[in-house]
């Protein structure tokens, strides 16, 4: 990887992806990783469609103001260790696979550190002290998991609130062994289709803070390759679920 300041993007082209497909391989959407030295960046991308596989660029977004390194490692990150509480929010659960893509192959990555962190059905932070609130000592929903043989982690969580300025999200902190002589990091954030968002939001507890103010066609972090990164939930009994494919290239 080039040792600059820039992130740096390459497309598979259609017949590598189908060489890949061909091989075996479900198409999946590969992001980018960082390089913890040089901080440069390379991402690529497939479709999620496995019969007609694509490759488009997929971005890294910002980690926010919000991220706290907690250390948490548990599926479940609805609770709060500091009283058990468990907050209230319609439940999702979200399984994400992380694979280690080149030109030729790709391949489950076994034992990245995956973080995610949102905010509550009412657009509230743990463990920050922001100008409306302080919920400093607090951790619900954050949490880490470590990928298996199949470079999967799964978490149980509530579908996210919302806050002035942004639409609703998830964050995700892709991390390899930073024992190693080359670890990656990769950042960025899940969005929901907007239609799915109002009819959550339309429920308890998320219906007490009443109508969004901004949806993704307004969120400026959204318009970076927002589209890229839409989760596509299914409903179930209790909420939802939702799979996203994540993969790094790392050389």
């Amino acid at each position: 990887m080039k040792n600059n300041n820039r992130q740096l993007s390459q497309i598979l082209s259609r017949r590598e992806a189908l060489a890949l497909f061909r091989a075996g391989v479900t198409a999946m959407l590969v992001v980018g990783c960082i390089p913890r030295k040089s901080r440069s960046a390379q991402a690529s991308s497939t479709a999620n469609d496995t019969t007609k596989p694509g490759c488009i660029v997929s971005p890294e977004q910002t980690e926010g103001p919000y991220f706290v390194d907690e250390k948490l490692n548990r599926s479940d990150i609805r609770s709060d260790p500091s009283d058990g509480s468990v907050k209230d929010g319609v439940p999702l659960q979200l399984t994400l696979r992380v694979s280690q893509v080149s030109s030729t192959s790709c391949t489950p990555l076994k034992g990245a550190i995956v973080d995610i962190w949102h905010c509550d059905a009412l657009g509230v932070y743990s463990d920050v002290n922001d100008r409306s609130f302080s919920t400093v000592g607090k951790k619900f929903l954050r949490g880490y998991q470590v990928t298996d043989a199949q470079g999967t982690v799964e978490f149980t969580t509530i579908y996210p609130g919302w806050y002035p300025g942004r639409t609703v999200h998830i964050h995700f902190k892709v991390r390899t062994n930073a024992t190693s002589q080359k670890s990656y990091e990769f950042t960025s954030q899940l969005y929901f289709d907007d239609s799915i968002s109002d009819q959550v939001h339309a429920q308890t507890p998320y219906a007490s803070k009443g109508q969004r103010t901004l949806k993704n066609a307004q969120d400026g972090i959204f318009q970076d390759g927002g589209n890229q990164l839409l989760l596509t939930p299914t409903k179930t009994n209790q909420g939802y679920a939702a799979t996203f494919d994540i993969g790094l290239q790392t050389a």
